[in-house]
Order: C-alpha cells, then structure tokens, then sequence
C-alpha cells in the first residue's frame, strides 16, 4: 500500500469538508446517513470507499474534532456480520440504527466452560413454531447493562459434530428470561458482565443467516473483532494512544530520567509500527476481504502495547500515581473511568482507570496465549501444540 496520502486540495478532502460547514456539530444519524461512520460499507450505510478514501474522511472528521458514534460491539462486530449474511430487513432494521449508535450492541459468546474453544458452547436453543427457546449462560459480555441487542450463538442440533449444529441469533437484551449480573473489576467499576438466559424466546426471523451454520458467521464477527479490538487507544479503541502520551509528555518539558526516555522511544517506534500494520489491515477489510493473520499479530502486539502504554503513565506520575480512582465517575463511557494522577503531574483522569483495567486487554477477545497459537499453527506452519495429559494435539483437543 502507498502510505503517501493526497493533498489538502483533493475533492475527496473538499467534499468533505464542505459537508462538516454544513454539519459543524453532526449528530450521530447524520453521520451515518452520511456514510461517514463506516465508509468501507457498502451503500446505502456505507459509501464503498477504498483505503485512502476512509483515510481520508478519517483525518478530516478528526481535524473538525468530529467524533464518530461509540458502538464499538454493533459497529465493529455486528453490523458487518449483518452485512455479509442478514437479510433485507434485517439490515433495514438493524443497520442504520447501529452506525447512528442509537442502538447498543453486546456480544453473547463466551462461556464459562467455552471461552477460547468457543465451539464448546453449551447454550442450547430448540425450535418451539415459529419461535426458539434458549437456555445457557454466556459471560464477559461487555456492555450488556447498557445494550438493546446482543449478538447470540447457541447450539440447535446437539448431534452434529462440533463446529456445526450453531446458530447465530439476534437477542433484544430486555426479552424476558434475560439476566445481566455485573462482573466487578479492579476499578471498581464494571464493564464485564455474566448473562443467563432462561427459556428466551426469540421469533425465528432473529436467525441470521442459515440455521445450523453460525459457526461460520461466527468466525465472521471473531475477525472483524480482532481488528475492532487492536483499533486506536490503548483501550481497546478508547482512551488515549502511545502518541497521546508522547505529546503531554512533551507539552510538560519532557524528562530528563535516561530510563524513562528509553521506554519513551521504544513505545513510539511500536506505536508506528502498530500504525502501518492497521492500515494493511484497514486495506484488506475495506477490498472486501475477510481479516488475515496481520489482524491476530496486531491485536497481540496492541494489547500489550496498551499495558505499556498505562504501566509507563503510573510511573511518569511518580508517587502521586498511588492516589486511586473514583468508581463512581464511571459509566457506559470508560474514557470518563475514575479521577487520579496522570503522568508528570497532569490532571487527566483516566491514567489510573486505565492502568488498573489494562490487564484485562490480554484476556479479552482472544488470549495473546491463543492467539499465538493460531499464528503459529496456521502461519508459521509450526507443529500443534501437546496436549500430554490427553495424548492429542491442541486442534485435536479442540475437536
């Protein structure tokens, strides 16, 4: 790809810039009807642009210090999910809804015996009519207190072989049998939660795409949220970036510890290292092509990166790094987690919150232990892992 990008006089950078003299303060579903939430998408939600197009309006929406609806779950996961395989009126009623982040989506995969072998699930649901009855319990579901929907896979034939037998469901998150039970972090906030589903019923024309085959469209949403999660922001996409950092560093005189500007160099050569490999993978989404290994090595190195990035902030804040946050400044947006010290006395509040939920960035969406273990196995081409208890490969295991 050619990282050379056009002039401040190409028509693209015009067209958009006329439209934010329009729209100096867009809400969220003028951005969306505008095409400008995901421009990669195709028409009418999106606006079909290529690379350098979505770079394009990126820089400018961020130049107007114009933000885009916060959705990550709907935006990143399932709405192209619904893309590539809903049908019309699922897409009519799910889409525009999601890009406009008037509609929260979660994530209902996980379980507590089916994790990182998600293929394990348990969560069973049985065809009642013209309805489906679900069972099960799902767990680390992000944002499911504040979500209208969640994206749901559960078995419906429990003969088939393992990664068949799934289907992949719309769930409304305030359907009655539906239970949210926070999961309380370090922060003293919350952000994870347990689910527990009992005899849900959901209407048939919830299944997207084919009954028995949503191990396929889950894999669909598992790569798309490999890209979501790795995207800009130590956070998971929120919060600030390595460069955030490096420039409040520099607006405070810098530092004089050789240490401290050691790790300061090394985190800005991983942050553009992390920069150019988001853009191949932007590229490869925005042709139409499913996310490839750069996605699993990004989302390796970003979540570690982003415990770098919050572990050298609480030491730039020296003993005033020890205060703690403030559990009650929490809310759906974890950017506003918590008062405490930020790095080199500055007054940003989310240094500390984010230091003390960092662990969770290699946990959630795929260990870095599992992700290692695809790249290895399906790139490198490198023997499977031994299961010596078992006798039997890691992918035998699985199966």
């Amino acid at each position: 790809m050619d990282f050379e990008l056009p002039g401040p006089d190409d028509p693209r950078r015009l067209q958009v810039r006329d439209w934010l003299a329009a729209h100096p303060q867009p809400s969220g579903r003028e951005l969306a009807e505008a095409g400008y939430v995901a421009p990669h998408w195709p028409a009418p939600w999106g606006l079909d642009a290529d690379p350098i197009h979505q770079i394009i309006i990126d820089e400018e929406l961020k130049a107007a210090r114009v933000g885009r609806p916060s959705n990550q779950i709907g935006i990143g996961w399932a709405g192209p999910t619904i893309v590539h395989a809903g049908t019309a009126e699922q897409k009519d009623r799910y889409l525009m809804p999601i890009l406009a982040g008037e509609e929260i989506w979660c994530q209902l995969f996980s379980e507590p015996e089916a994790g990182s072998d998600l293929a394990n699930l348990s969560t069973r649901a049985v065809r009642d009519g013209d309805e489906w009855v679900i069972n099960g319990q799902k767990i680390w579901t992000s944002l499911a207190q504040w979500s209208k929907f969640g994206i749901l896979i559960a078995r419906t034939d429990p003969d088939a072989p393992k990664h068949a037998g799934i289907t992949y469901f719309v769930c409304p998150m305030d359907a009655p049998g539906v239970e949210i039970r926070p999961i309380i972090e370090m922060t003293g906030a919350h952000t994870f939660n347990e689910v527990f589903l009992t005899d849900v019923r959901l209407p048939a024309e919830n299944v997207i795409g084919e009954v028995n085959k949503g191990w396929g469209l889950a894999k669909v949403t598992l790569g798309n949220e490999r890209v979501s999660l790795s995207s800009g922001g130590a956070l998971w996409g929120l919060g600030p970036t390595g460069a955030d950092l490096l420039d409040l560093v520099r607006s405070r005189g810098g530092t004089t510890d050789p240490e401290l500007r050691q790790r300061l160099a090394r985190l800005h050569t991983t942050e553009e290292i992390l920069r150019l490999i988001r853009l191949r993978t932007v590229s490869a989404r925005i042709r139409g092509e499913q996310p490839g290994p750069e996605a699993s090595i990004r989302k390796v190195m970003a979540d570690e990166h982003g415990q770098t990035i919050m572990g050298l902030a609480k030491d730039l804040a020296g003993a005033a790094g020890m205060l703690t946050a403030d559990p009650s400044k929490s809310g759906p947006d974890v950017t506003r987690g918590g008062l405490g010290a930020g790095p080199l006395g500055s007054t940003v509040d989310l240094w500390n919150h984010g230091f003390l939920f960092a662990p969770a960035l290699t946990v959630g969406g795929g260990t870095g232990e599992v992700q290692r273990n695809i790249l290895a196995e399906r790139v490198l081409g490198l023997p499977h892992e031994i299961d010596v208890e078992a006798g039997k490969t890691w992918s035998e295991a699985r199966r």
